[in-house]
């Protein structure tokens, strides 16, 4: 599934070699930089594709419009500057790069922890102004404390590791003990409400709850982005229920540790220092926020987690690269960060997109059958793989949904959203039992469609209901309509009596189930029908 991308907007400065690795593959590029917001919404209309970091606001406004945009890629992590919801109710696709500055972020954490134990910044600064406070600025071990670390994705185990080599404690509900180049026994303790328990143990970490790790941890570092479920994760009140003294670190997103709840906890001790790459205003400029940057127990950086030369030229080839993805499937790269449509990275899996292809097939006929009911609001739809072939692949939900509320732009971004304002209700689930053929099922009002992949990548009805139409099945090309009735010799007449009052007809096809006979007949251009005594769909 090709992305066609005629051009291609950069509109904050990256890596030059982003754009060289998107001319080689013959995507034309404009770079404009620094535009005042009425002149790029007059220039993202020319494009398909727009590369960001963090100056470009992605707004509302700025997609309504964007008539031509498919893509916006962010290099770098995050999305914040970029209106997720309207990019995905317009079937745009946004992507980032999750992994292009990993190292770079977790080594800026590791060295403001080793700041923070050994007061390295103000002692410098103390120096440099002709001072000798040797012993105002003593520090404490790292060795034998307890790091929580708050998300445990990419950068947040590269820290666990990397800390766990300091010996430090980096805490969870159950021990697990291993042994630092030091031989000093240690553990790891850390939180994310979607890594399980298992992947944690696999880079020694043991998973914690937030209300257990609270009151143990000696360092906290925060490593989430910042949705509304964790903007000031770390508060006043949670201060109040750690480890007198207990010290912070946020090279995430600023808004996660609340400015106001820290600088509190900083003043009255229950805080013992805190430090800060990001801030929820950048560049800082309210009050709250200049007087914890100025507080002597605060090391503060200018969002640098990701300012190295090795990160930045990482996720600049790491967005081209996704873009040429997009734009040719055979090429060597992957897409690997889609934020807004998983399905993708499946659809551009040559073996899926067959499957793809059908699952919109049935979508489409499902919702002849679910219009046929009168009521679409509230409906269930039931989304069933089956087959060892089949096992994760979940996704197929997405272009059933595509199917079932065909109209103008939607597309494998929009579809689920667009369903679900639709009122219907999609459920995925996997059939474990032997089966002949893998195969599709999408039930809707009663009426299961049964269908599979056939031969040269062919979408194949093979049922509805257990009214089977042979083990080889029917195609689902052209324009099909089903017909049903419990009358099966009368239903058989009179559709082939109404067919052959349709010109350019490629098929007609007869299943017997319990509950009547369905036939399905496939016509070269639209066609309508009227049969007696039977319902089409």
């Amino acid at each position: 599934m090709a992305i066609p991308l005629r051009s291609v907007l950069v509109s904050d400065e990256v890596d030059p070699l982003c754009v060289e690795l998107l001319q080689k593959h013959g995507i034309p590029v404009t770079c404009k930089y620094k535009m005042p917001k009425e002149e790029l919404l007059k220039e993202i209309a020319k494009h398909d594709g727009l590369v960001v970091r963090s100056d470009t606001k992605v707004t509302a406004e700025v997609i309504a419009a964007a008539t031509n945009l498919r893509v916006v890629g962010r290099a770098g992590t995050g999305v914040d500057n970029i209106d997720l919801e309207a990019a995905t109710a317009r079937g745009i696709i946004v992507l980032n790069t999750p992994g292009g500055n990993s190292i770079s972020a977790c080594e800026l954490t590791c060295a403001l922890i080793a700041d923070l134990a050994r007061n390295v910044s103000v002692a410098c600064q103390s120096l440099k102004a002709g001072r000798w406070d040797r012993k105002l600025y003593s520090g404490t071990e790292l060795q034998g404390k307890t790091l929580a670390v708050l998300g445990l994705g990419r950068i947040g185990r590269e820290v666990a590791t990397r800390m766990q080599a300091y010996g430090m404690k980096i805490i969870g509900i159950d021990r697990v003990n291993c042994k630092s180049p030091l031989s000093r026994s240690f553990q790891t303790v850390g939180f994310d409400p979607i890594v399980t328990r298992e992947d944690a143990a696999a880079f020694n970490v043991e998973k914690m709850e937030l209300e257990q790790i609270w009151p143990v941890a000696d360092y906290i570092t925060v490593h989430t982005p910042l949705i509304p479920q964790t903007r000031n994760m770390i508060n006043d009140q949670v201060f109040t229920k750690c480890k007198r003294g207990v010290k912070v670190v946020n090279v995430a997103r600023g808004g996660i540790i609340c400015e106001e709840g820290l600088l509190k906890a900083l003043q009255d001790g229950r805080c013992g220092g805190a430090a800060l790459d990001v801030f929820s205003e950048e560049p800082p400029k309210g009050a709250t926020t200049r007087a914890l940057i100025e507080h002597p127990k605060v090391v503060a950086t200018p969002h640098l987690g990701a300012s190295t030369a090795e990160a930045q030229s990482r996720v600049a080839v790491e967005v081209a690269e996704q873009f040429v993805a997009l734009a040719d499937p055979s090429s060597p790269y992957s897409v690997t960060g889609v934020v807004n449509a998983p399905v993708l990275s499946a659809a551009l899996v040559p073996e899926n997109a067959p499957w793809i292809a059908l699952a919109q097939r049935l979508g489409v006929l499902a919702a002849r059958v679910l219009a046929a009911g009168g009521k679409v609001a509230g409906a269930q739809v039931a989304v069933q793989t089956a087959g060892a072939a089949l096992q994760r692949k979940a996704f197929l939900v997405t272009p059933v949904a595509a199917g079932l509320v065909q109209k103008p732009g939607v597309n494998l971004v929009n579809a689920p959203a667009i369903a679900k304002q639709a009122g219907l209700v999609l459920a995925a689930s996997h059939d474990d039992r032997p089966v002949q053929t893998a195969c599709l099922r999408v039930s809707v009002n009663g009426v299961v469609l049964t269908g599979t992949v056939g031969a040269a990548g062919a979408s194949v009805l093979l049922a509805v209901g257990d009214a089977s139409f042979g083990d080889a099945g029917v195609p689902l090309d052209g324009n099909l309509l089903l017909v049903h009735s419990t009358d099966a010799t009368l239903s058989v007449a009179n559709t082939a009596a109404a067919a052959s009052k349709v010109s350019n007809i490629l098929g007609l096809s007869v299943g017997v189930g319990s509950s009547g006979v369905w036939t399905l007949l496939r016509t070269a251009e639209p066609a309508a029908i009227s049969v007696p005594g039977a319902q089409v769909f």
